[in-house]
């Protein structure tokens, strides 16, 4: 054999050691677990046949604890870049099989370097998650290991979409790489996020918790926010990803995807028409709504178990992708509270900064009552919402369904808060209160002294329904574009977006606000 087939052969054994990690029984291991290894999720992720990878001989280089004695190549994770549906993304996937997937100051460097290029390139960057967290070992370079990384994400926020695909264990320091990425998911029963474990609970709190109530996938979908997606498999974990993206532009410097429509743009609706009860505070379902006026019914629906008094999600109108925000008067009667507050003030920055257009749907009551709101801070988590809203120069198009009161009103799109095109149902019901609440200011010492207590308050109640709530005083004003028919409200809002599709609005020049956190 010649010297160069012998070099070419040593290649070769070499990529098929680097291709197995940890060896044939810690992968075992990871089957045995319900998980995937690294390279197979990222086969799974990626079209085939597109990956290509970086760093597959890179090996660490700690000398503590006998850890010169063992060398893994690659490292632990996995890197390179690929296309899902044709477009360029940058991946990294930790590899559990290798020192338990536990992040050394070499595995950081290689996580940074696809970063970087995915900068450089203008393309998002996925990293899937499945880590014991930072190796004990190496010590402090492990930890400025984490903290190049998540300077990384600082820097890409806002520039490139970042997902965080959570596959198993991320705990400790290895938490606020996905909590500063713009999307995150969990997989029910195999994966789990918390700062401190089980046992450092017990000692220092003297609280019994296991991994999955301190940590899992249901409970920061639906307890913490810290999730935006919970789901039961890694394959629909995959899938999920490959749909979120298809809304996404590749960085903040594209517009947002468009796509054929085969959905009739002036397509009607007439259940709209009878959507809303006579009765102002019996509940329906905004999900009804939603799937009413969107291409074909469908919506990715975004932080689905929290908050569930609002509704976040992307979807699209005549092919062009769109987030929609949406009180659910199903929940809490769509009341907006700390939660739900900013749940949709991050969605909104979100899609402002990738510059897809929001579809604000309003039913909102007001803002949540009482002393656990307050003393939580629900001023602060409402204004972010209001600042979300105000900052953002994407196009936003508002439609009041029907309750639109206070504070609330402001909050949810206003036109003042830059709102470009609002809109009305002829059910809307636009003021500062409603009108039992209103009357009892207005005319407490009528009712006081009247005979007839209750029929003064019927008369007056009567009286500010026709004279306030309704969308008629606000369109007077201006403050709504136009009062529009339900069943028609389809083709309004595309109409609108056609219309908004050329919209220039900068903001004065500055460092950056202080958004109320």
């Amino acid at each position: 054999m010649s010297t160069q087939l012998q070099k070419v052969k040593e290649l070769i054994d070499l990529r098929a050691e680097a291709r197995v990690g940890g060896g044939e029984k810690a992968i075992q291991k990871q089957h045995d677990k319900g998980k995937y290894t690294a390279r197979e999720r990222i086969g799974m992720l990626l079209d085939e046949g597109s990956f290509e990878e970086f760093d597959m001989f890179v090996k660490h280089r700690c000398t503590n604890f006998g850890q010169d004695k063992k060398h893994y190549l690659g490292d632990g994770v996995v890197t390179g870049y690929g296309t899902i549906s044709g477009r360029l993304v940058y991946v990294f996937a930790q590899d559990f099989t290798v020192w338990g997937g536990s992040l050394s100051e070499t595995m950081a460097q290689k996580i940074c370097k696809v970063m970087d290029q995915a900068m450089k390139m203008g393309a998002p960057v996925i990293g899937i998650n499945d880590s014991g967290g930072a190796r004990i070992q190496e010590g402090i370079n492990a930890l400025a290991g984490y903290a190049s990384i998540f300077q990384r994400n600082i820097m890409a926020s806002g520039v490139i979409p970042q997902i965080s695909g959570i596959f198993g264990p991320c705990a400790g320091g290895a938490v606020y790489s996905p909590a500063l990425t713009d999307f995150t998911i969990m997989t029910k029963g195999t994966s789990y996020m918390f700062l401190t474990g089980p046992k450092v609970v017990k000692t220092v709190t003297g609280e019994d918790v296991t991994q999955e109530q301190l940590g899992g996938a249901s409970v920061h979908a639906s307890k913490s926010g810290v999730t935006h997606f919970a789901v039961n498999s890694e394959e629909d974990g995959f899938e999920l990803i490959k749909k979120l993206l298809s809304f996404i532009p590749q960085n903040n410097m594209e517009e947002a995807p468009v796509v054929e429509c085969t959905d009739p743009v002036n397509r009607m609706e007439d259940s709209l028409n009878e959507i809303i009860p006579d009765n102002p505070n019996k509940p329906y379902d905004m999900f009804g709504v939603i799937g009413a006026i969107v291409d074909n019914g469908e919506f990715l629906e975004v932080h689905a178990d929290y908050a569930k008094n609002i509704i976040v999600g992307f979807a699209r109108f005549n092919g062009q992708s769109v987030g929609i925000v949406a009180n659910q008067p199903k929940m809490l009667a769509g009341v907006l509270d700390s939660n739900a507050s900013r749940k949709a003030a991050r969605f909104v920055r979100f899609c402002d900064a990738f510059n897809i257009p929001i579809v604000t749907l309003v039913d909102v009551p007001g803002f949540l009552p009482g002393t656990g709101q307050e003393y939580g801070g629900v001023i602060l988590h409402g204004a972010k919402l209001l600042y979300a809203y105000g900052e953002s120069t994407i196009p936003k198009v508002t439609v009041t369904l029907r309750k639109s009161y206070g504070g609330a009103h402001i909050v949810m799109s206003c036109k003042q808060l830059r709102g470009d095109i609002n809109y009305a149902w002829p059910t809307a019901e636009i003021a500062v209160m409603g009108a039992s609440g209103a009357v009892e200011v207005l005319y407490a010492k009528d009712i006081a002294a009247a005979e007839d207590k209750a029929k003064l308050v019927a008369d007056k109640e009567a009286e500010y329904v026709e004279a306030f709530q309704n969308p008629y005083r606000a369109a007077q004003y201006g403050y709504i574009d136009d009062v529009i028919e339900p069943r028609n409200t389809r083709f309004r809002i595309i109409r609108a977006l056609q219309q908004l599709q050329t919209k220039k609005l900068t903001n004065p020049a500055k460092k950056h606000g202080n958004i109320p956190l």
